[in-house]
Formats: structure tokens, sequence, C-alpha cells
């Protein structure tokens, strides 16, 4: 089986499937894809998303603030801590990290929240998923400075060098592909996906963002992992099960279940 290691099941265009969430993941399974991770972007909107995805068991979620939620509530140490125990469903913090492309301006504050979130999940015992764009440097150095490698977790969406995955793994991340590993011009990244550890990879689509080639330009599905995978086969000389086997045995490592 599949699983989509990071998606946004609370945004999609559910417009092909009737509306239904209950379709959009029934065609999804039907393209082997078994799990699902649903991520938060921020507080305000999270306990919608927590009861949308609630009926499903295999959806996961997470709880978090991205870099670049600027319009709503700063994340506290104690919220966090709080909702990870009252939601047994919630697998990891995040997503959370740094965005100097979209927010050069506020680094400050970025890292503040950042250090916040891997203190939470320190205090939880869960794994980060990390959002890091254009802030390499300063990304590995807090998840250094703040003990982050004793939780662990994942670079999601990876769009950097050879280098950052070999020191984010120093750290006990793993690395995760988004459609943008399909991509023609993605050379650099398609390296990376073929150089990586086995034990270090993950699939996701990150959907309703970057849908992978044949489907590029389009609103982005969970059932669209599939040609993520089947890239990543291709460029590893490896079949699509041996990717899925590898990625489905690193996801439940990382963030529980069976």
């Amino acid at each position: 089986m599949l699983v989509d290691s990071h998606c946004h099941l609370d945004r999609l265009d559910l417009n092909p499937f009737d509306g239904q969430l209950a379709k959009t993941l029934a065609a999804a399974t039907a393209q082997g894809v078994q799990r699902f991770l649903c991520v938060a972007i921020d507080l305000e909107t999270w306990p919608a998303m927590v009861g949308q995805v609630s009926p499903f068991p295999n959806v996961d979620v997470s709880v978090g603030v991205h870099p670049n939620a600027i319009r709503g509530r700063a994340p506290t140490l104690r919220e966090l801590v709080e909702l990870v125990r009252q939601h047994p469903t919630v697998v990891a913090i995040g997503e959370t990290g740094l965005d100097y492309y979209h927010g050069h301006r506020d680094k400050a504050r970025q890292q503040a929240w950042f250090r916040i979130q891997i203190a939470a999940a320190k205090a939880v015992g869960k794994p980060l998923i990390i959002h890091a764009r254009d802030a390499k440097e300063d990304t590995l150095r807090l998840l250094q400075e703040e003990g982050a490698e004793t939780v662990g977790g994942v670079l999601h969406c990876f769009t950097e060098d050879w280098d950052m995955a070999v020191r984010a793994m120093a750290l006990n991340f793993m690395i995760s592909f988004s459609g943008i590993v399909t991509f023609k011009g993605a050379t650099p990244l398609q390296d990376v996906a073929r150089r990586l550890p086995a034990e270090r990879l993950l699939v996701e689509t990150d959907s309703p963002y970057l849908a992978p080639a044949p489907q590029r330009g389009k609103s982005n599905q969970p059932a669209w992992v599939k040609y993520v995978a089947e890239s990543i086969a291709k460029l590893r000389h490896e079949t699509l099960e041996q990717v899925a086997e590898t990625t489905t045995a690193n996801y439940l490592r990382l963030f529980g279940g069976s």
C-alpha cells in the first residue's frame, strides 16, 4: 500500500467528488493509497479540520502553525501539548519551520515560533513536520540547537540539495518528496531521491498543491501520490511495489500505527 504522508484534506477541491471527502479518499484507495496524514497550518482552522477527517480511521492528523500563518494566533507550548493530549489521532507537530522566500522580513518571529513547536514535540514525544524554504542553514541550526534529534521527523516537500539531506538525516529526520520530483527540470532533486537511503524515504502530495506530472497545473489530490512513487521507483531502478512497501514502513516507524 501507499501512504500520502502530507496532505491538506480540509483544503481540497471536492467538486469532482460531489463535494464529499469520502469519495476523494475512496478514489485514492482505488489507487492503492491506504493511509493519509492531514497536516495543520494554523490553530484557527484546526478544530474544523479534525472534525472533517474524524470519521476516517485511516487519516492521521498533526497540529502546528506554518511559518507563513501570520494572521493567526501564535503557538504556545501549553496549547500544543494540551491539544495533543486531547486528540489521540495527532501523530506529529507541524507543519512548522522557516520560509524566507515569503517571509524574509520576519525571520525573528518565524524562528521564535519554530523553537516553541520543537519544544512541544519534545514535550509530547511526537516527530516534527518541517517546512523549509530558502532557509537551509537556519533550519538546520535551530533543529540542532533545540535538540530536535530526540524526536526526529521529516523535511516535507523537500526541494533542497544533497548536503541538506545528509545533515538532516544526521539529526534523525526523514526526507519526503512531493510532485516536484516528477517535474522535468528537477534534476538536482531527482539526484537526491536516487541517492537517499531507503530507510529515510517518504512520499507525499502536499495536496491540493503541487500536482505531479502528468497532472501538473491541476488541483492536487491524494490519489496522485502514486505518480510520485512511480517517479521515484524509476529513478531508483525499483518497482512501485518496492517503493510503496519502503515508504509505508518508514511512515509507520516514524508516526506510529500498523
